[in-house]
Protein backbone atom coordinates (compact mmCIF):
# COMPACT_ATOMS: atom_id res chain seq x y z
CA UNK A 1 0.00 0.00 0.00
CA UNK A 2 1.72 3.00 0.49
CA UNK A 3 0.35 6.64 -0.36
CA UNK A 4 -0.17 6.09 -4.05
CA UNK A 5 1.71 2.96 -5.05
CA UNK A 6 0.43 0.65 -2.51
CA UNK A 7 -3.02 -0.06 -3.61
CA UNK A 8 -5.98 0.51 -0.92
CA UNK A 9 -7.83 -2.91 -0.01
CA UNK A 10 -11.48 -3.34 0.66
CA UNK A 11 -12.05 -6.71 2.63
CA UNK A 12 -12.21 -10.35 1.07
CA UNK A 13 -10.70 -13.62 1.90
CA UNK A 14 -7.45 -15.36 -0.17
CA UNK A 15 -10.60 -17.07 -1.55
CA UNK A 16 -13.50 -16.56 -2.89
CA UNK A 17 -15.53 -13.54 -4.23
CA UNK A 18 -14.46 -10.15 -3.18
CA UNK A 19 -16.23 -8.79 -0.18
CA UNK A 20 -16.75 -5.83 2.29
CA UNK A 21 -15.11 -6.13 5.29
CA UNK A 22 -16.74 -7.49 8.88
CA UNK A 23 -13.47 -6.41 10.43
CA UNK A 24 -14.76 -3.68 12.96
CA UNK A 25 -13.33 -3.67 16.14
CA UNK A 26 -9.79 -3.91 16.99
CA UNK A 27 -10.13 -4.74 20.85
CA UNK A 28 -12.31 -7.75 20.06
CA UNK A 29 -10.87 -9.15 17.13
CA UNK A 30 -7.34 -9.09 18.84
CA UNK A 31 -7.94 -10.11 22.17
CA UNK A 32 -5.28 -12.67 22.22
CA UNK A 33 -2.87 -9.18 22.07
CA UNK A 34 -5.15 -7.03 23.99
CA UNK A 35 -5.77 -8.98 27.16
CA UNK A 36 -2.23 -8.70 27.98
CA UNK A 37 -1.42 -5.30 26.69
CA UNK A 38 -4.55 -3.47 28.06
CA UNK A 39 -4.82 -5.12 31.09
CA UNK A 40 -4.55 -4.09 34.53
CA UNK A 41 -4.90 -6.70 37.31
CA UNK A 42 -5.83 -5.12 40.60
CA UNK A 43 -4.78 -7.07 43.66
CA UNK A 44 -7.09 -7.29 46.33
CA UNK A 45 -6.01 -9.94 48.97
CA UNK A 46 -7.31 -13.54 47.36
CA UNK A 47 -10.01 -11.94 44.13
CA UNK A 48 -9.14 -9.52 41.62
CA UNK A 49 -11.02 -7.35 39.47
CA UNK A 50 -10.51 -6.38 36.03
CA UNK A 51 -9.46 -3.02 34.50
CA UNK A 52 -12.43 -3.42 31.85
CA UNK A 53 -15.01 -3.65 35.19
CA UNK A 54 -12.89 -0.49 36.34
CA UNK A 55 -12.80 1.28 33.52
CA UNK A 56 -16.92 1.09 32.95
CA UNK A 57 -17.21 1.98 36.84
CA UNK A 58 -14.42 4.31 37.26
CA UNK A 59 -14.21 2.45 41.07
CA UNK A 60 -13.61 -0.56 42.66
CA UNK A 61 -15.15 -2.82 45.44
CA UNK A 62 -13.62 -1.50 49.20
CA UNK A 63 -10.67 -3.90 50.09
CA UNK A 64 -13.02 -4.29 53.60
CA UNK A 65 -15.80 -5.42 51.63
CA UNK A 66 -14.30 -7.65 49.63
CA UNK A 67 -12.24 -9.70 52.02
CA UNK A 68 -14.79 -9.45 55.28
CA UNK A 69 -18.02 -8.67 53.56
CA UNK A 70 -18.64 -5.49 55.41
CA UNK A 71 -17.20 -1.80 55.93
CA UNK A 72 -17.03 0.48 58.78
CA UNK A 73 -16.02 3.11 56.35
CA UNK A 74 -17.96 6.39 55.86
CA UNK A 75 -17.77 6.33 52.12
CA UNK A 76 -20.12 5.76 49.61
CA UNK A 77 -21.05 1.68 49.65
CA UNK A 78 -18.92 -0.58 48.93
CA UNK A 79 -16.57 2.04 46.90
CA UNK A 80 -13.68 3.58 47.05
CA UNK A 81 -11.65 5.67 44.59
CA UNK A 82 -8.43 4.89 42.61
CA UNK A 83 -6.60 6.86 45.31
CA UNK A 84 -7.00 3.85 47.63
CA UNK A 85 -6.32 1.22 45.29
CA UNK A 86 -4.13 -1.47 46.78
CA UNK A 87 -1.25 -2.88 44.69
CA UNK A 88 -1.70 -2.19 40.76
CA UNK A 89 0.29 -3.83 38.67
CA UNK A 90 0.45 -2.70 35.26
CA UNK A 91 0.99 -5.16 32.33
CA UNK A 92 3.34 -3.51 29.48
CA UNK A 93 2.34 -2.89 26.44
CA UNK A 94 4.46 -4.77 23.40
CA UNK A 95 6.55 -1.89 22.94
CA UNK A 96 7.45 -1.48 18.97
CA UNK A 97 11.09 0.82 18.05
CA UNK A 98 9.83 2.56 14.74
CA UNK A 99 11.92 4.45 12.37
CA UNK A 100 10.86 7.29 9.98
CA UNK A 101 10.07 10.75 8.85
CA UNK A 102 7.98 13.06 10.28
CA UNK A 103 4.94 14.22 8.39
CA UNK A 104 3.27 17.05 9.34
CA UNK A 105 -0.11 15.38 8.47
CA UNK A 106 0.51 12.75 10.14
CA UNK A 107 -0.92 10.42 7.11
CA UNK A 108 2.54 8.86 7.07
CA UNK A 109 6.12 7.84 8.50
CA UNK A 110 6.44 8.02 12.26
CA UNK A 111 3.08 9.60 13.27
CA UNK A 112 1.20 7.25 11.21
CA UNK A 113 2.99 4.64 13.04
CA UNK A 114 2.62 5.44 16.80
CA UNK A 115 -1.29 6.02 15.98
CA UNK A 116 -1.20 2.37 14.09
CA UNK A 117 0.62 0.73 16.68
CA UNK A 118 -1.33 1.89 19.55
CA UNK A 119 -4.78 1.13 17.68
CA UNK A 120 -3.51 -2.24 17.96
CA UNK A 121 -2.15 -2.23 21.88
CA UNK A 122 1.14 -1.27 21.23
CA UNK A 123 3.62 1.51 22.63
CA UNK A 124 5.40 3.27 20.07
CA UNK A 125 9.06 4.47 20.20
CA UNK A 126 9.42 7.00 17.30
CA UNK A 127 13.02 7.52 15.94
CA UNK A 128 13.08 10.42 13.60
CA UNK A 129 15.09 9.72 10.42
CA UNK A 130 13.76 12.79 8.68
CA UNK A 131 11.69 15.43 8.50
CA UNK A 132 8.83 16.07 5.69
CA UNK A 133 7.31 19.01 4.52
CA UNK A 134 3.90 19.15 1.97
CA UNK A 135 0.37 18.44 3.10
CA UNK A 136 -2.60 16.47 1.80
CA UNK A 137 -2.29 16.77 -1.54
CA UNK A 138 1.34 16.12 -1.85
CA UNK A 139 4.71 15.60 -0.13
CA UNK A 140 7.39 18.40 -0.90
CA UNK A 141 10.27 17.68 0.22
CA UNK A 142 12.48 14.97 2.63
CA UNK A 143 15.43 16.63 4.94
CA UNK A 144 17.18 13.98 6.37
CA UNK A 145 18.65 14.02 9.54
CA UNK A 146 21.93 13.70 10.56
CA UNK A 147 23.30 9.92 11.30
CA UNK A 148 24.54 10.55 14.56
CA UNK A 149 21.52 11.70 15.62
CA UNK A 150 19.72 8.80 14.59
CA UNK A 151 22.31 6.88 16.14
CA UNK A 152 21.61 8.68 19.52
CA UNK A 153 18.59 8.58 19.24
CA UNK A 154 17.80 4.34 18.84
CA UNK A 155 20.35 3.43 21.01
CA UNK A 156 19.46 5.52 23.99
CA UNK A 157 16.20 3.98 23.61
CA UNK A 158 17.47 0.80 23.35
CA UNK A 159 19.36 0.62 26.25
CA UNK A 160 16.71 1.87 28.90
CA UNK A 161 13.58 -0.42 27.03
CA UNK A 162 13.00 -3.98 25.99
CA UNK A 163 11.60 -3.89 22.82
CA UNK A 164 9.90 -6.55 20.59
CA UNK A 165 9.65 -5.32 16.94
CA UNK A 166 11.32 -2.82 14.63
CA UNK A 167 9.51 -1.25 11.66
CA UNK A 168 12.06 1.19 9.38
CA UNK A 169 10.20 3.29 6.78
CA UNK A 170 11.85 6.33 5.18
CA UNK A 171 14.93 5.92 5.81
CA UNK A 172 16.00 9.48 4.46
CA UNK A 173 19.91 8.85 3.61
CA UNK A 174 22.67 6.57 2.67
CA UNK A 175 24.06 7.34 5.98
CA UNK A 176 20.84 6.65 7.54
CA UNK A 177 20.31 3.25 6.14
CA UNK A 178 24.15 2.32 7.47
CA UNK A 179 23.27 3.56 11.04
CA UNK A 180 19.77 1.83 10.96
CA UNK A 181 21.45 -1.47 9.70
CA UNK A 182 23.96 -1.29 12.51
CA UNK A 183 21.83 -0.93 14.90
CA UNK A 184 19.40 -3.65 14.38
CA UNK A 185 21.85 -6.45 13.36
CA UNK A 186 22.55 -6.41 16.94
CA UNK A 187 19.07 -7.70 17.84
CA UNK A 188 18.84 -10.91 15.14
CA UNK A 189 15.74 -11.85 17.64
CA UNK A 190 13.69 -9.10 17.01
CA UNK A 191 10.86 -9.26 13.94
CA UNK A 192 11.88 -6.42 12.11
CA UNK A 193 9.39 -5.11 9.21
CA UNK A 194 10.68 -3.05 6.32
CA UNK A 195 8.63 -0.66 4.51
CA UNK A 196 11.21 1.71 3.33
CA UNK A 197 9.54 3.47 0.17
CA UNK A 198 7.44 6.33 -0.68
CA UNK A 199 5.70 6.60 -4.10
CA UNK A 200 4.29 10.06 -2.98
CA UNK A 201 8.00 11.56 -2.54
CA UNK A 202 9.63 12.20 -5.85
CA UNK A 203 13.17 10.97 -6.36
CA UNK A 204 15.71 12.59 -4.06
CA UNK A 205 18.51 13.45 -6.80
CA UNK A 206 21.58 11.78 -7.79
CA UNK A 207 21.15 10.13 -4.38
CA UNK A 208 18.57 8.57 -4.87
CA UNK A 209 19.81 5.15 -7.01
CA UNK A 210 22.95 4.84 -4.37
CA UNK A 211 20.04 4.91 -1.39
CA UNK A 212 18.04 2.20 -3.13
CA UNK A 213 21.40 0.03 -3.46
CA UNK A 214 21.89 0.92 0.08
CA UNK A 215 18.73 -0.85 1.40
CA UNK A 216 19.03 -3.66 -1.24
CA UNK A 217 22.61 -4.61 0.51
CA UNK A 218 22.27 -3.53 4.22
CA UNK A 219 18.31 -3.56 5.29
CA UNK A 220 16.20 -6.06 3.08
CA UNK A 221 18.60 -9.17 3.85
CA UNK A 222 17.94 -7.98 7.57
CA UNK A 223 14.42 -7.79 6.83
CA UNK A 224 11.96 -10.51 8.46
CA UNK A 225 9.10 -8.70 6.31
CA UNK A 226 9.33 -6.68 3.34
CA UNK A 227 6.46 -4.57 1.77
CA UNK A 228 6.70 -3.11 -1.62
CA UNK A 229 4.29 -2.71 -4.11
CA UNK A 230 5.05 -4.24 -7.32
CA UNK A 231 6.05 -0.88 -9.24
CA UNK A 232 8.47 -0.58 -6.35
CA UNK A 233 9.43 -3.99 -6.62
CA UNK A 234 10.21 -3.46 -10.63
CA UNK A 235 12.67 -0.49 -10.11
CA UNK A 236 14.33 -2.17 -7.38
CA UNK A 237 14.96 -5.06 -9.32
CA UNK A 238 16.56 -2.44 -11.67
CA UNK A 239 19.68 -2.25 -9.39
CA UNK A 240 20.54 -6.14 -10.04
CA UNK A 241 19.41 -6.05 -14.03
CA UNK A 242 21.11 -5.04 -17.17
CA UNK A 243 19.01 -2.39 -19.25
CA UNK A 244 18.27 -5.55 -22.02
CA UNK A 245 16.57 -7.06 -19.20
CA UNK A 246 14.30 -4.27 -18.72
CA UNK A 247 13.60 -3.49 -22.01
CA UNK A 248 12.51 -6.66 -22.43
CA UNK A 249 9.87 -7.02 -19.65
CA UNK A 250 8.29 -3.43 -20.57
CA UNK A 251 7.34 -5.11 -23.62
CA UNK A 252 6.57 -8.83 -22.05
CA UNK A 253 2.91 -9.44 -21.38
CA UNK A 254 1.24 -10.04 -17.84
CA UNK A 255 2.50 -13.27 -17.27
CA UNK A 256 5.76 -12.54 -18.37
CA UNK A 257 5.73 -9.92 -16.18
CA UNK A 258 4.29 -11.97 -13.60
CA UNK A 259 6.95 -14.68 -13.58
CA UNK A 260 9.24 -11.59 -13.77
CA UNK A 261 7.94 -10.81 -10.29
CA UNK A 262 7.78 -13.53 -8.48
CA UNK A 263 11.65 -14.02 -9.81
CA UNK A 264 12.61 -10.75 -8.74
CA UNK A 265 10.83 -11.87 -4.99
CA UNK A 266 12.81 -14.31 -4.98
CA UNK A 267 16.54 -12.82 -5.62
CA UNK A 268 15.60 -11.04 -2.61
CA UNK A 269 14.38 -13.69 -0.88
CA UNK A 270 18.07 -15.38 -1.66
CA UNK A 271 19.41 -12.40 -0.04
CA UNK A 272 18.29 -13.06 3.32
CA UNK A 273 14.79 -11.56 3.66
CA UNK A 274 12.57 -13.89 5.18
CA UNK A 275 9.09 -12.94 3.83
CA UNK A 276 8.08 -10.37 1.02
CA UNK A 277 4.48 -8.71 0.82
CA UNK A 278 3.88 -7.93 -2.53
CA UNK A 279 0.89 -5.25 -2.99
CA UNK A 280 -0.64 -4.09 -5.53
CA UNK A 281 -0.07 -7.34 -8.17
CA UNK A 282 -2.01 -8.10 -11.07
CA UNK A 283 -6.41 -8.97 -10.86
CA UNK A 284 -9.27 -9.03 -11.88
CA UNK A 285 -10.60 -5.37 -13.18
CA UNK A 286 -11.25 -3.12 -9.92
CA UNK A 287 -9.46 -5.35 -7.85
CA UNK A 288 -6.00 -4.95 -5.87
CA UNK A 289 -4.42 -8.06 -5.03
CA UNK A 290 -1.49 -8.55 -2.58
CA UNK A 291 0.55 -11.50 -2.76
CA UNK A 292 2.59 -12.36 0.32
CA UNK A 293 6.08 -14.57 -0.69
CA UNK A 294 8.61 -16.94 1.27
CA UNK A 295 11.49 -19.42 0.47
CA UNK A 296 8.94 -21.91 -0.66
CA UNK A 297 7.10 -19.15 -3.34
CA UNK A 298 3.44 -17.55 -2.51
CA UNK A 299 1.97 -18.65 0.82
CA UNK A 300 -0.96 -16.02 0.27
CA UNK A 301 -3.01 -13.95 -1.82
CA UNK A 302 -5.24 -11.78 -0.90
CA UNK A 303 -7.70 -10.46 -3.20
CA UNK A 304 -9.59 -6.60 -2.65
CA UNK A 305 -12.27 -4.45 -4.42
CA UNK A 306 -10.50 -1.04 -4.35
CA UNK A 307 -12.12 1.50 -2.79
CA UNK A 308 -13.21 5.14 -3.75
CA UNK A 309 -11.11 8.16 -3.31
CA UNK A 310 -7.38 8.70 -3.37
CA UNK A 311 -6.04 8.20 0.63
CA UNK A 312 -2.79 8.79 1.99
CA UNK A 313 -0.88 6.67 4.56
CA UNK A 314 -2.44 3.27 3.45
CA UNK A 315 1.18 1.58 3.16
CA UNK A 316 2.18 3.39 6.55
CA UNK A 317 -1.27 2.15 8.27
CA UNK A 318 -0.52 -1.54 6.93
CA UNK A 319 3.33 -2.27 7.22
CA UNK A 320 2.68 -0.24 11.16
CA UNK A 321 -0.32 -2.88 11.69
CA UNK A 322 1.77 -6.20 10.54
CA UNK A 323 4.59 -4.76 12.91
CA UNK A 324 2.22 -4.47 16.07
CA UNK A 325 0.61 -7.70 15.12
CA UNK A 326 4.35 -9.49 15.37
CA UNK A 327 5.77 -7.84 18.25
CA UNK A 328 1.86 -9.51 19.67
CA UNK A 329 3.05 -12.80 18.44
CA UNK A 330 1.20 -13.50 15.60
CA UNK A 331 2.98 -15.58 12.86
CA UNK A 332 3.75 -13.14 9.51
CA UNK A 333 1.13 -15.30 7.70
CA UNK A 334 -1.62 -14.31 10.40
CA UNK A 335 -0.22 -11.33 11.16
CA UNK A 336 -0.33 -10.01 7.11
CA UNK A 337 -3.97 -10.70 7.11
CA UNK A 338 -5.44 -9.16 10.02
CA UNK A 339 -3.41 -6.18 9.11
CA UNK A 340 -4.92 -6.03 5.93
CA UNK A 341 -8.14 -6.37 7.43
CA UNK A 342 -7.78 -3.55 9.80
CA UNK A 343 -6.06 -0.99 7.28
CA UNK A 344 -9.45 -1.55 5.13
CA UNK A 345 -11.51 -1.05 8.00
CA UNK A 346 -9.14 2.35 8.77
CA UNK A 347 -9.22 3.59 5.19
CA UNK A 348 -13.22 3.15 5.17
CA UNK A 349 -13.62 5.22 7.76
CA UNK A 350 -10.76 8.04 6.55
CA UNK A 351 -11.30 11.73 6.79
CA UNK A 352 -11.06 14.22 4.53
CA UNK A 353 -9.11 16.65 6.66
CA UNK A 354 -7.55 19.14 4.50
CA UNK A 355 -8.14 19.68 0.28
CA UNK A 356 -6.15 16.90 -0.66
CA UNK A 357 -5.95 12.64 0.22
CA UNK A 358 -8.06 11.14 2.28
CA UNK A 359 -6.25 10.30 6.07
CA UNK A 360 -7.32 6.88 7.37
CA UNK A 361 -8.69 6.64 10.74
CA UNK A 362 -6.73 4.27 13.02
CA UNK A 363 -9.03 4.65 15.38
CA UNK A 364 -12.63 4.04 13.61
CA UNK A 365 -13.11 1.37 16.01
CA UNK A 366 -13.25 3.95 19.57
CA UNK A 367 -15.75 6.26 17.65
CA UNK A 368 -18.05 3.36 16.81
CA UNK A 369 -17.91 2.38 20.34
CA UNK A 370 -18.91 5.95 21.20
CA UNK A 371 -21.68 5.91 18.95
CA UNK A 372 -23.03 1.95 19.83
CA UNK A 373 -23.00 3.24 23.86
CA UNK A 374 -24.84 6.71 23.07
Amino acid sequence: MGTSSHLVPAGMPSSGEPCSSSYTHPQIKHIHALKTTLSVTVSVTTKTLQSSKILKLLQIFCLQCVTNGNCASNLSPHEVSYINLPNVQNQISPLILSFGASDPVAATGIHADLASFAAMGCYGLPVMTAILTGDTSQIDDLHPLDGDLVDEQARTVLEDMQVLAFKIGQVGSVENVTVIAEIVSDYPELPLVLDPFNAALAEQGPEAEDLVLAIRELLIPQANLLMISAVELSRLAETWKDSSDTETETRADANVQTEDLADDVMTLIESGCEYILVTGTAGETGEVVNTLYNESGAVRRDAWQRLPGSHAGAGSTLSAAIAALLANGLEIPEAVLEAQEFTHAALSHSQRLGMGRLIPDRYFWARETEQTTL
